[in-house]
């Protein structure tokens, strides 16, 4: 993947500093902004964290991830399905199926 740099007004090539041509696009390209975390107390060390990049140095340092929830519990629901493709079966997947049962042959409401 080619990397730009954006210098003197100009894309650029990173190491040489040559000018860049931009290839055209079909659409419109939108960076991904993400907003600065909120200062909070490092829970290993007591140090204060105030940006993202302190807080990937903490993690770093430390020798820890920062790992969200998942949301979803993994496997799938269907027994047949998963024993014809040789996929895991979730635990509750009694009780997945039964609500889904519900919602499907539950008659919408006027």
């Amino acid at each position: 993947m080619t990397r730009y740099v954006w210098r003197d007004g100009a894309f650029r090539h990173p190491t040489t500093n040559e000018p860049m041509e931009v290839p055209q696009r079909d659409g419109v390209c939108m960076p991904m902004i993400q907003s600065d975390i909120d200062d909070y107390i490092s829970p290993i060390d007591g140090r204060v964290i105030t940006s993202r990049s302190s807080q990937r140095y903490d993690l770093e340092k430390n020798g820890c991830i920062l790992k969200e929830p998942r949301k979803k519990p993994r496997g799938y629901i269907n027994p047949r399905f998963t024993a014809k493709h040789g996929l895991p079966l979730r635990e509750d997947w009694k009780e997945a199926q039964a609500k889904l049962d519900a919602k499907v042959r539950t008659p919408p409401k006027d």
